[in-house]
């Protein structure tokens, strides 16, 4: 939009017979309708960004702000979380898990909210821990070998060799879960559930082995 805006608005205005001071104020609005489209545009794709990438059982799941809901409540839990898992500006997504809920009562609360379409656990800054040891272990019991997922999209098999070869990381040590967000995605793990790349791909369609069906979680 803004590539076009400028080129597209000078052709309308544009008139030789315009004088030079007409010609100026011309460009020069056109100039601040840019910068406009230029702001809202880096605006929107800011509030938009994804913030944390959340382990949910047998999936990443991508979260921006639009997903949290109410910004005041999510605002004020964000605030809450330790330094390291804040989010900055200047950092690309945090990885993090969920931890258990405390009390039954917090499990329900949760269970009856996100089956009405509210807020589940992904979306719930309060349930974020680190992305530490005990939830790498938690990773590694779902995630599946990546040998199963260049099998079933062999097209991706030459970017999925190339993320190993930089990471210095061999096929049998590598490992995949889905990750989900507006298009199909999967995570490249290695054997210490470290994320080593991404590749597009429904990682749900993978089978679990070559002559079972796809595994659903």
């Amino acid at each position: 939009v803004d590539v076009v805006c400028g080129p597209l608005l000078t052709l309308v205005v544009f008139n030789p017979f315009k004088s030079r001071r007409e010609l100026l104020i011309d460009l020069a609005l056109i100039a601040v309708i840019q910068v406009g489209a230029l702001a809202y545009g880096i605006h929107t794709a800011y509030q938009a960004r994804p913030l944390f990438l959340v382990h949910e059982v047998d999936r990443f799941r991508a979260i921006g702000m639009p997903d949290f809901g109410n910004e005041n409540d999510v605002k004020a839990a964000l605030k809450g979380l330790e330094p390291s898992l804040q989010p900055r500006w200047h950092k690309g997504p945090i990885t993090v898990g969920i931890r258990i809920p405390n009390t039954r009562e917090e499990r329900q609360s949760v269970l009856f909210e996100s089956i009405f379409g509210g807020r589940d656990y992904s979306q719930r800054p309060e349930f974020y821990i680190p992305y530490d040891e005990v939830e790498k272990e938690r990773v590694l019991r779902r995630a599946r070998p990546a040998k199963n997922f260049a099998a079933h999209y062999p097209k991706q098999s030459a970017d999925l060799q190339e993320i190993l070869k930089k990471t210095q990381t061999s096929m049998e040590k590598a490992f995949f879960l889905p990750v989900q967000q507006k298009q199909e995605w999967v995570a490249i793990l290695n054997d210490s559930a470290i994320i080593l790349g991404f590749l597009p791909g429904d990682g749900f369609e993978v089978p679990c082995m070559e002559i079972q069906l796809p595994c659903t979680g």
